[in-house]
């Protein structure tokens, strides 16, 4: 049975360069994606407003504003749960905004 000989550009040397040229590119292009959602903000409220958290499309938590009358009442374990409802939609909200930030460039990748 005869070899079967490969084509020749999956033999040339400058097909590696090529990929490795497109790989450093799609670095550069999530770097600077990266750093575009560390400037990026979303907000998320709970309890009809009276909680309000900024989170960076990076997960950073960068405020939390917390009205003064949702104090008046001194419900500790109702801050509480506002506090962690805002948080974590603040969180999920930022994780949304890195995939669709971060999704066109990492299609078709093989992870």
């Amino acid at each position: 049975m005869a070899k079967r000989k490969r084509p020749r550009a999956a033999r040339s040397p400058m097909g590696g360069m090529d990929m490795m040229k497109q790989l450093q590119k799609l670095q550069e292009q999530m770097e600077q994606a990266q750093q575009a959602l560390a400037d990026e903000t979303v907000t998320a409220s709970a309890g009809g407003g009276v909680i309000t958290v900024t989170a960076t499309g990076d997960q950073k938590i960068v405020a939390i504003e917390i009205k003064p009358e949702i104090l008046e009442d001194a419900d500790v374990e109702m801050l509480q749960d506002l506090l962690l409802a805002a948080v974590n939609s603040a969180l999920d909200q930022s994780r949304e905004l890195a995939t669709d930030r971060l999704g066109p460039l990492t299609q078709g990748l093989p992870f």
